[in-house]
């Protein structure tokens, strides 16, 4: 049988039309299991409706004709029941419905299977006999196996547009597509897809016998491209900080690389053409990095494939992909939409005409979502198994806070997007009148704000000039930026550019916080489970060497200046604090001998630790004896105490800063902390959210850190409560027992202070 049952799926899944793919599986089905009838019936939600889409044994003119209430018949009993349903004489249950169109008089034994996907019930699938019995385990299991095995497949048919039906409503009269927050905003636009013209992928492999032109051809394609990168990278200096647009420098480098011209000039003295030869070359590349479980090492693919693709598009000589999408007109602003947005893509698409990014795979930590932070424009990553022929053209509603994208608006969804980005518009207006003023609650309570940095600090900083510093320097991504580790000097210059630009704000610069989801290219790390691996301190710690040049860096960059703040990520026990604490001391010794050659001030820096391991919440007193401050990453802390992988589509829906458990657990953070007089800092996202900054300021954090963006926002709701208020609603929060309930109270609290709209929790 489960031979049977692998042959089944793997037929089915090699069918592209789902209506077509689901035909062919009844039938399957019915021969497989030899028995007289199998159907399928798809869910309506729009209509509350279980429509009979595919059948053998019933009369076909019934399909999508016949259609039942959610609880009606034996299908809604499956359906309601969210479990399998094998009765051995149907008519004479009492749930049996007749329908006259599919002709199942003589049939009776009856066993139906619920679809379900992630809890949502799409379908049923069904078999019948005319005889009266009852289906064995054997075929019971079977049904529910491949039950659950197609949910997936009509999901992702259902996104695609793979999914014709035409005698009923769509399915979903809008379809909500869920992918990864990659630049914040709200925008309604039109769809424009970015697919490039030729694809070494699909190149049919050539030969040639002139060598000494192909050579010349691929020599002239990589000049030209570049050419074209570097005027790419100097128009996009014009919209992003200077630091960010180093991203460019990973082509130029790739462009430079000598092992890869040679590789391709050795294919093509094989006597296979140019592109053919940059085809075999770049796709090993590719192919070694996209198998790589590391979310960077697999984005070094994206780069590598980009390159080529345009290496190949220059040796054919053809022209810009935009160049005909451009001079089209829309009364929409532009979404660019493509499978992978690369950086390039990114910066030759007009900067004024660009509304939103969508980018199918890739991840926040991408370069396209670092450079749309960078240029203020909303994006969504990694929304995976859609088709790009249902976004282009098409009218997107894109939600760069969620990470959720709406298709096929309704009047009614459009209207309610529509005044989505009406409210935000009418915020940020609000926002901009007090951007200026001070952090201070209506009862008096001074909140100091920060910012979480990464490539561009200065910048950041500059958006709200009043904050009181960097609360979360991520030193990390200048090392993600390079091919090799920065050496001492480079480092130092970097960080000295921040400190001294800002000497009366402190600076806290977190040590090297790689693994996990953070790896570097030239340092490999592979992993079963590397959020639980080799990462943050333990990696650092394992590597002295790392850990000194870049404490020396940071000490050498903080002469004359006193507004260094060390602090230790991923800190699991006192011993690695006791270690880091001697390997920092030793770098202090060695830079204070130096500078006092020098005739320079060496200010002794405070060193703090990140707080987002759940032991160490049981070992705060005996970390504030070595530490002068913590700081709080709500991330990582929600995903340990909660045990899910929040870049998991599967369980990311778990994945709450507002449950219960994690509340206590930073109530308690703060409780024992202000016993032992230790200042607390929370740089984690939920810091950065209007609902959050609130709970947190009412549990006593008076110090919080966000990304720049969320400044401004989180000053004006500090300006529109009282901590008086907000310590009662944060009574009400603790006494619940899941996370839906602590949301609708404190969004409850919003409305009645008119805070409502785009500040509530859960968006």
């Amino acid at each position: 049988m489960l031979t049977s049952l692998k042959k089944i799926i793997q037929e089915f899944a090699q069918i592209q039309d789902l209506n077509k793919a689901l035909s062919r599986l009844v039938v399957m089905v019915k021969e497989t299991m030899d028995v007289d009838v199998c159907s399928i019936y798809l869910a309506n939600y729009a209509k509350q409706e279980l429509i009979l889409t595919a059948t053998v044994g019933l009369d076909q003119s019934a399909v999508g004709k016949v259609k039942m209430g959610f609880y009606e018949g034996l299908i809604g009993l499956v359906g309601d029941r969210e479990e399998p349903l094998n009765i051995e004489n149907a008519p004479e249950h009492p749930r049996f419905k007749h329908f006259p169109e599919v002709k199942e008089e003589k049939f009776h034994a009856f066993i139906g299977t619920p679809i379900i996907h992630q809890r949502k019930v799409l379908g049923i699938i069904a078999m019948q006999q005319t005889s009266i019995r009852r289906f064995s385990e054997d075929e019971e299991a079977f049904l529910t196996t491949l039950a659950a095995q197609i949910a997936l497949e009509i999901v992702n048919a259902e996104m695609v547009g793979t999914l014709n039906v035409d005698n009923h409503q769509q399915l979903l009269e809008s379809r909500v597509v869920n992918g990864i927050p990659g630049s914040p905003g709200l925008i309604l636009g039109q769809g424009i897809s970015y697919k490039i013209k030729h694809d070494l992928r699909t190149w049919v492999a050539k030969k040639s016998d002139d060598l000494a032109q192909q050579i010349s051809l691929y020599r002239k394609a990589v000049e030209i491209t570049r050419s074209q990168v570097s005027k790419l990278s100097e128009q996009v200096k014009e919209n992003i900080p200077e630091d960010v647009s180093a991203i460019f420098q990973l082509y130029h480098q790739l462009l430079d690389a000598n092992s890869l011209g040679r590789e391709v000039e050795h294919k093509i003295h094989e006597g296979w053409d140019a592109a053919s030869s940059l085809k075999f070359v770049v796709e090993n590349y590719a192919n070694r990095f996209e198998n790589m479980e590391d979310p960077y090492m697999r984005e070094r693919a994206v780069d590598i494939i980009d390159l080529s693709n345009r290496i190949l598009t220059n040796i054919v000589g053809d022209s810009n992909p935009l160049a005909d999408i451009l001079n089209e007109k829309s009364d929409l602003p532009y979404i660019l939409v493509a499978q992978e947005v690369s950086a390039p893509m990114l910066a030759e698409f007009p900067r004024h005409l660009l509304a939103g990014i969508i980018s199918i795979t890739g991840s926040n930590n991408s370069h396209a979502a670092i450079l749309a932070r960078a240029m203020g424009v909303p994006a969504v990553m990694g929304l995976h198994k859609i088709s790009l022929n249902l976004l282009n053209k098409k009218e997107i509603f894109l939600d760069g806070y969620s990470g959720r994208v709406i298709l096929k608006l309704s009047d009614t969804t459009r209207r309610e997007c529509q005044n989505l980005i009406a409210q935000e518009e009418e915020l940020q207006t609000k926002i901009a009148k007090e951007a200026e003023y001070p952090s201070i609650t209506q009862d008096g309570k001074a909140i100091s704000l920060l910012v979480n940095a990464g490539l561009s600090a200065t910048i950041e900083m500059e958006q709200f000039i009043q904050g009181d510093g960097v609360g979360l320097y991520r030193t990390e991504i200048p090392f993600m930026m390079r091919e090799r580790f920065p050496s001492e000097q480079e480092q130092f210059e970097l960080y000295h550019s921040l400190l001294s630009a800002y000497p009366q704000k402190e600076i806290t610069m977190r040590t090297l916080d790689v693994g996990g989801d953070k790896p570097l290219s030239y340092f490999p790390i592979v992993e079963d489970n590397p959020f639980l691996g080799w990462r943050g301190i333990r990696l650092t710690l394992d590597h002295p060497d790392i850990f000194l040049v870049q404490v020396r860096a940071m000490l050498r960059a903080s002469l004359g200046l006193s507004n260094l703040h060390i602090l230790l990520p991923m800190i699991s026990s006192i011993n690695e604090v006791k270690e880091a604490k001697r390997l920092i001391k030793q770098a202090f010794l060695e830079v204070k001998e130096e500078a006092f050659k020098q005739g320079k001030l060496l200010s002794k820096p405070a060193v703090g630790v990140m707080l987002e391991v759940p032991a160490v919440i049981f070992q705060i007193p005996q970390l504030a004896q070595h530490v002068d401050f913590f700081s709080v990453g709500t991330n990582d802390l929600t995903q340990y105490l909660l045990a899910v992988d929040r870049n998991n589509a599967r369980v990311a829906s778990l994945y709450s800063s507002y449950h219960p458990s994690v509340l206590n657990a930073l109530q308690q953070i703060m409780t024992i902390s202000a016993k032992e007089n230790i200042p607390v800092t929370v740089c984690g996202e939920l810091a950065g959210e209007p609902a959050g900054a609130l709970i947190l300021m009412a549990m006593g954090y008076s110090k919080l850190s966000m990304n720049a963006y969320s400044l401004r926002k989180i000053n004006w709701v500090i300006r529109n409560i009282s901590i008086n208020d907000a310590e009662g609603l944060l009574k009400q929060v603790l006494r619940q027992e899941t996370q839906q309930e602590v949301i609708e109270i404190i969004n409850d609290y919003l409305e009645t202070k008119e805070l409502g709209g785009l500040l509530r929790a859960g968006k």
